[in-house]
């Protein structure tokens, strides 16, 4: 983590000259806006692909279809979380933990009529009991004996867009990598601060500040499990406190 208040900084200048070399990015951010609108709305103009509507997950009450984890919603965004079967919870994925976790508020996304979900590459029984101990309450489903056919080879870790209409289902946009920045608040905050990521591939100034490591890690496991752990709540993924 950085703390060092001594490290380089930009140049000092007046309030005009700050305000002048703002408003010179601003264009540039607003092009940014606009082509991201752009591109979204040739992302609504894809094609689509039928997938099983009845392919099975296993969700708190036994068996479920793919059809009925939309929760009677036209519109499915789903997560497929990797797992690592019968590791502790401070073995699973720092990268799905780091992205799932921060989606959380979900009444805006069902307002629109989606439901938002986590299928899990892990089984139910385990991989939801992480869920629990890292304190979030979104769908859980355990996609494990679906996956390959819902993910198709695409992964290890992979977000996509479901349409449902009448009893048939589509996926109508699919990514990984970078692409599921999108359930990410952190980078888009960290870009507007003056040192940025910190990351080693980042165009930043002689001198600026650098991680070191992998920045969802502490201590060698999901950064965001220890305050669960220190808030009382067991790792062990056997549930309670």
């Amino acid at each position: 983590m950085h703390t060092d208040t001594t490290a380089p900084a930009p140049e000092i200048t007046d309030r005009a000259g700050y305000q002048a070399a703002l408003d010179a990015l601003r264009v540039r951010e607003k092009a940014h806006t606009h082509e991201g609108d752009a591109i979204a709305a040739a992302r609504r103009r894809l094609p689509m692909v039928e997938v099983d509507a009845a392919a099975e997950l296993i969700g708190p009450d036994g068996p479920v279809t793919l059809l009925e984890t939309f929760e009677g919603r036209p519109l499915l965004i789903a997560y497929f979380q990797m797992w690592h079967t019968g590791h502790p919870a401070a073995e699973q994925c720092p990268g799905c933990t780091f992205f799932n976790g921060q989606v959380r508020e979900l009444s805006y996304l069902r307002a629109r009529g989606v439901t938002y979900a986590t299928f899990c590459q892990g089984p139910y029984e385990e991989s939801v009991r992480y869920r629990d101990f890292m304190g979030w309450d979104v769908p859980w489903y355990s996609a494990a004996g679906s996956a390959e056919a819902l993910m198709a080879g695409r992964g290890p870790f992979m977000l996509a867009c479901y349409l449902r209409q009448g009893e048939r289902v589509f996926e109508t946009y699919w990514t990984t990598g970078r692409g599921v920045e999108a359930m990410d608040q952190t980078y888009g905050l960290l870009d507007r601060t003056v040192y940025g990521r910190q990351e080693p591939w980042e165009d930043s100034p002689a001198g600026w500040p650098r991680i070191t490591g992998d920045y969802s890690r502490t201590n060698g496991r999901p950064t965001a499990q220890l305050a669960r752990l220190e808030a009382g709540h067991r790792d062990d993924l056997s549930g309670g406190h």
